[in-house]
């Protein structure tokens, strides 16, 4: 038998230590969880996509009452990207939530399993890294690459 260690690299960045790109991106993801339908968890997530051009687009968690055909804002950011831009590759996503009182979160939260499949996919139709910021008020959260967030993922190299 073989016991194999999986490590990721995560670099965790106070709100003065962002980049001017970085707080773009943040305002957007924060900006998306008020367009929220969250009727039943009151958990308002928002994200937000950097694109290869230095386009931004957004998008938030949909809720509904026959769960689960709901859809996450991981995914509803990432496949409207995909579809209003196809040929463009996303460079960066950025997640932002509010709690159930409205605030958002201190401590960052990550991708449901789905979404990070969908991440990984995006990776491998792109051919190329996404960094994921996964966004808190005590610290931000920064991953290489949505890869590392699903290590030992499902990809067409199966087939």
């Amino acid at each position: 038998m073989k016991e194999l260690m999986i490590n990721i690299p995560v670099v965790a960045k106070q709100e003065n230590e962002l980049t001017e790109q970085e707080k773009a991106l943040v305002e957007e993801a924060k900006a998306a969880t008020y367009r929220s339908y969250s009727p039943y968890s009151k958990f308002s997530v928002g994200a937000a996509a950097l694109l290869s051009d230095g386009t931004i687009v957004s998008g938030s968690n949909q809720e509904n009452s026959a769960y689960p055909s709901g859809l996450c804002a991981e995914r509803t950011t990432i496949f409207y990207a995909n579809s209003k831009y196809p040929e463009k590759s996303v460079l960066m996503l950025c997640v932002a939530a509010r709690d159930t009182e409205g605030k958002f979160t201190t401590r960052p939260i990550a991708p449901c399993g789905a979404c990070r499949q969908v991440l990984v996919e995006t990776e491998t139709r792109y051919n190329q890294p996404m960094k994921i910021m996964l966004y808190g008020t005590e610290h931000t959260y920064f991953i290489h690459s949505a890869r590392e967030l699903l290590p030992v993922s499902f990809d067409s190299s199966f087939f």
